[in-house]
């Protein structure tokens, strides 16, 4: 059955406005320059309520939640969202309590902050909580959101650790399952700026059904149906290893660099999509096939 809810996952880095310097300044335009054509906006716009839309802000993946949730929470309201949670799950108790089952119910979005993605799924996988929160994607509309750890986590599995300088020594990507909201895809964040490009094309030569998603900072994926936009202000990187012709994988040490044939790779920008069953990519502002203003 296909998901009725919507995801958002982000790169990372969200342009939200700097709330937690010291320089803060009321007028905060000059914190936040990324409005109109702006993630955060995005999110508050495809949900279902709109500025009225019960937003929770999970900082359970950051070691510093103290800090990022009042920020994502200013930010959200800046925009016009009128309620704007922070959720601080800790622990796996917390996490099958009523309370925060309740909580989930009552939510429109879910916005998962950048931390860890091991710590993520280690405190919420399996608890009630994101029994919860599957059960509404897959049946209403709702939107999980995720930036950086909560991007990666998404997935129905994901990398966990990886160094990028070495990512095509064999074995040196390590991956575990994510919180299952997508299939047959792994993402990887802040993915340009960190020159994570290896770690996807080992991910996918490892199993080449699986789509590679690189997301670039203050970049992200809306993913509605089958197909996913790219938003934000930066470049989507998509690995397909369908048409693999040749590898060494299984005929090398571990540590002992990998060898991959005819793998393909795309590279979006701002309202390219790519439509997950059919695999074809479309290039919105096309030099040779422009696609019309209104389809």
């Amino acid at each position: 059955m296909k998901a009725v809810g919507k995801l958002m996952i982000i790169g990372g880095a969200v342009n939200k406005g700097s709330f937690a310097e010291t320089e803060y300044d009321q007028n905060v335009e000059k914190n936040l320059n990324f409005f109109e054509r702006g993630i955060l906006r995005k999110i508050i716009d495809e949900s279902r309520l709109k500025k009225d839309s019960v937003i929770e802000v999970i900082t359970t993946a950051s070691q510093i939640p103290q800090i990022v949730g009042p920020e994502y929470k200013k930010a959200f309201e800046f925009l016009g969202a009128k309620t704007v949670n922070i959720l601080d799950i800790q622990n796996r108790e917390q996490a099958n309590s009523d309370a925060m089952v309740a909580r989930a119910n009552a939510a429109d979005v879910v916005m998962f902050t950048g931390g860890d993605q091991l710590r993520l799924t280690s405190i919420l996988g399996g608890t009630r909580f994101h029994e919860a929160i599957l059960v509404k994607y897959q049946e209403q509309n709702f939107i999980y959101a995720g930036t950086s750890a909560g991007a990666a986590a998404a997935s129905e599995n994901m990398i966990y650790q990886g160094s990028s300088s070495e990512a095509l020594l064999k074995g040196e990507i390590k991956t575990t399952q994510g919180l299952g909201f997508i299939e047959n895809v792994i993402v990887d964040t802040h993915f340009v700026q960190r020159g994570r490009i290896g770690r996807l094309f080992q991910s996918v030569v490892n199993n080449p059904r699986t789509l590679g998603i690189g997301l670039g900072e203050d970049t992200g994926l809306y993913i509605s149906g089958d197909r996913m936009t790219a938003i934000g202000s930066g470049l989507v990187i998509l690995v397909d290893g369908r048409f693999i012709k040749d590898t060494n994988l299984t005929k090398i040490q571990l540590g002992e660099p990998i060898s991959i044939d005819n793998l393909t790779v795309h590279v979006m920008s701002q309202n390219d999509y790519f439509d997950l069953k059919t695999k074809e990519f479309t290039i919105v502002n096309s030099q040779y096939n422009p696609i019309p203003q209104d389809s």
